[in-house]
């Protein structure tokens, strides 16, 4: 285990690259602060700050994008009430380090080994689909991407009608929930009947449905 002092670049801290590309993104994005527990953070995290991650697990409490449709883990704020340690530790999903998630219910991980082929990739679990699909990209370019990227035309039959209406009744810990799901058939974003559950249930619920359909 490396120490607070071994994981802290105080010459080449990457939060400088964070709030570069911050002030320079297309997509509107909140930086909350850092917690309490930021240190323990990237303590557990064992992540130095001259990378993005390690620099938003220790200089953030968690990074919201396009009006908090997507949910980049910190290390937790009173506004986001999770960090990157606990939230991986409470999935306990081996081979896979979950890093955001979106208000839809879709999920953001590395490839630590879970999946064959190159690790450290991006893959995501869109709420439409059962399987992970790699985004051929590493974590800094995937939080670029978010910044700035076409995210409306990534969520096309995803997001429904009035989603940027909704965010402000799904919090950080929540996601929305459809009924048919959207990976049926049936499933549609503005048909299917919406809720809204917690964003652990509903990632248990998907293991859980995966697990019974192999």
């Amino acid at each position: 285990m490396k120490s607070l002092e071994e994981l802290v670049n105080k010459e080449e801290p990457f939060i400088e690259v964070i709030n570069d590309w911050v002030s320079k993104a297309k997509n509107p994005v909140l930086v909350l602060p850092p917690s309490d527990n930021c240190a323990q953070v990237l303590i557990n995290v064992q992540v130095t700050t001259r990378s993005i991650l390690g620099s938003l697990a220790y200089h953030t409490g968690g990074v919201l994008i396009d009006h908090g449709w997507i949910r980049v883990l910190g290390s937790g704020s009173k506004d986001f009430p999770r960090d990157v340690f606990s939230w991986n530790s409470d999935s306990n999903k081996s081979g896979l380090y979950l890093v955001a998630d979106d208000a839809a219910g879709g999920f953001y991980a590395i490839n630590g080994g879970a999946f064959p082929g190159q690790t450290n990739s991006i893959y995501y679990w869109a709420p439409d689909s059962m399987e992970w699909e790699n985004l051929e990209l590493k974590f800094s370019d995937f939080f670029s991407w978010l910044l700035s990227g076409d995210l409306n035309s990534f969520y096309e039959g995803i997001r429904w009608e009035s989603w940027q209406e909704d965010m402000s009744r799904i919090s950080t810990d929540q996601c929305g929930t459809f009924y048919p799901f959207l990976w049926t058939e049936q499933g549609n974003c503005n048909t299917s009947s919406r809720g809204v559950v917690p964003i652990s249930e509903a990632l248990t619920l998907k293991y859980d449905l995966l697990s019974k359909m192999q």
